[in-house]
């Protein structure tokens, strides 16, 4: 091949700019994750007394998901599912226990890759704030597990707590402030015990928009994962009182009031269009917890169960500039965020790792559904439930407490979601064609899954 003419070279060298300024520079990460919060506890999902407006900004902006399901049914397998994009069996994260506690001795393998390990390798800054519930041991903890810097609780806020302390003290209205030992910690270091738990909201907040200025020139993955509304309830002086909808409804409007002042330390900065940010919850609502439980709205039971109630969260996608605003009843959930983030950074897919989600950006940002995807419904390591497009087979249920043992199905519970999100009239003499085609669904997914070591033994 002749050498090229001097002349062509500056050409080309514009050329090669145009397509380097082409590609996007990788998008800020900000989940958004809440605890015990049902699927009717904000404005733009129905609740009649819970003022949500930051919430309901961030939704008329964005994407709201009407469809939108939690990694499982409880805290601990739901959280590693968000963090590695996988089912919790393939972690390990799953048992009869259901949840870890401050005795357990697993958690989060070291092998699994979370989130923050692969963003952290793309060049950035990562932190976690609030609740981590994902093991306190070597290996397990948020440093562990790619995140820089860490401030929140180890695990659940009910848990180590003082002799005397019921389930009823717990859902109480006026929850005793020193009923609870549980630790504040920054980089596994305790700055207070027990934490002052009216203050974690606001103290949480403060902790992200920091973290937020001191990264804004520079990648960052914030993972603000809030310790409310798990009972017990807690809200600052300046919510407390203000609801319609009593206690509850003072920690969701602060939740709100703190998300609100996230995206305004964003827009500020101008990292609006920077940055994606993701609202979700855990699981759905405490039922058993009465008035301090939440809602599920429409939806059929709530935590601890796989009924729609106690896997269908908000999910609300927020990024001005790159995300359409719009309302979308695609089914998404969880597994979905670890690809999307991946895809917004500009990393490749994971070798060696098995992702059970896709990236969400081309439904996000041009409103390319990514068609028909099963989702499996596991509690533990048993499967539940299937939904593929508009339908869901329930192969055993159980309510979230109470129900000592799950009821086994001889032919699958069939509901069609859209007709009947409440799960109140099963229709599966009448379309046994469908449960073929998710039996098929089903029978694929056990056939290439690989269960982890349980960790919640």
């Amino acid at each position: 091949m002749p050498p090229l003419p001097l002349l062509a070279l500056p050409l080309l060298l514009a050329v090669a700019a145009v397509g380097r300024a082409a590609a996007p520079a990788p998008a800020n990460v900000i989940v958004i994750l809440t605890d015990d919060q049902g699927y009717g506890d904000l404005g733009c999902y129905g609740s009649p007394t819970i003022r949500t407006p930051h919430l309901d900004r961030m939704a008329a902006e964005g994407v709201r998901f009407t469809d939108f399901y939690s990694g499982a049914e409880v805290c601990s397998p739901s959280r590693a599912a968000l963090l590695t994009g996988r089912y919790p069996p393939r972690s390990g994260m799953a048992g009869h226990r259901r949840v870890l506690f401050p005795n357990s001795e697993g958690g989060l393998p070291a092998a699994e890759v979370t989130l923050a390990e692969a963003l952290k390798a793309r060049g950035y800054a990562t932190a976690h704030i609030g609740k981590w519930h994902l093991g306190i041991r070597p290996g397990s903890r948020p440093r562990d597990q790619g995140f820089d810097r860490t401030f929140g609780l180890p695990y659940s806020n009910d848990m180590d707590a003082r002799p005397g302390i019921t389930g009823r003290i717990r859902a109480s209205d006026n929850p005793p402030a020193d009923g609870w030992n549980v630790a504040l910690e920054r980089d596994g270091e305790v700055v207070e015990r027990p934490a002052v738990q009216a203050t974690l909201t606001r103290r949480y907040t403060d902790e992200a928009r920091r973290f937020i200025a001191e990264h804004a020139n520079r990648p960052f993955f914030l993972y603000l994962a809030h310790s409310m509304p798990h009972t017990p309830l807690f809200a600052s002086p300046e919510f407390r009182g203000r609801s319609r909808r009593g206690l509850y409804g003072d920690v969701i409007e602060e939740l709100d009031a703190s998300t609100g002042e996230i995206l305004d330390e964003l827009r500020r900065r101008g990292l609006a269009e920077r940055t994606f940010v993701f609202y979700t919850s855990d699981n759905g609502p405490w039922l058993i917890e009465g008035l301090q439980g939440g809602s599920a709205g429409p939806l059929r039971e709530g935590k601890g169960s796989t009924w729609e109630g106690g896997m269908r969260v908000p999910g609300i996608a927020w990024m001005p500039g790159r995300i359409k605003p719009a309302v979308t009843s695609v089914p998404a959930s969880f597994l979905d965020l670890f690809p999307t983030a991946l895809a917004l950074a500009g990393a490749p897919a994971l070798a060696g790792v098995t992702l059970d989600g896709t990236s969400l950006l081309p439904l996000l940002a041009e409103g390319r559904d990514p068609g028909e995807r099963a989702y499996f419904f596991y509690r533990g390591f048993e499967l539940f439930a299937c939904r593929l497009g508009d339908w869901k087979a329930h192969f055993q249920t159980q309510a979230g407490y109470g129900q000592p043992k799950p009821e086994a199905h001889e032919r699958p519970l069939l509901f069609r979601l859209p007709h009947d999100p409440g799960e109140r009239h099963e229709v599966g003499a009448a379309h046994p064609e469908v449960l073929a085609r998710i039996q098929e669904a089903v029978a694929r997914h056990r056939a290439e899954l690989k269960l982890g070591a349980p960790q919640f033994q």
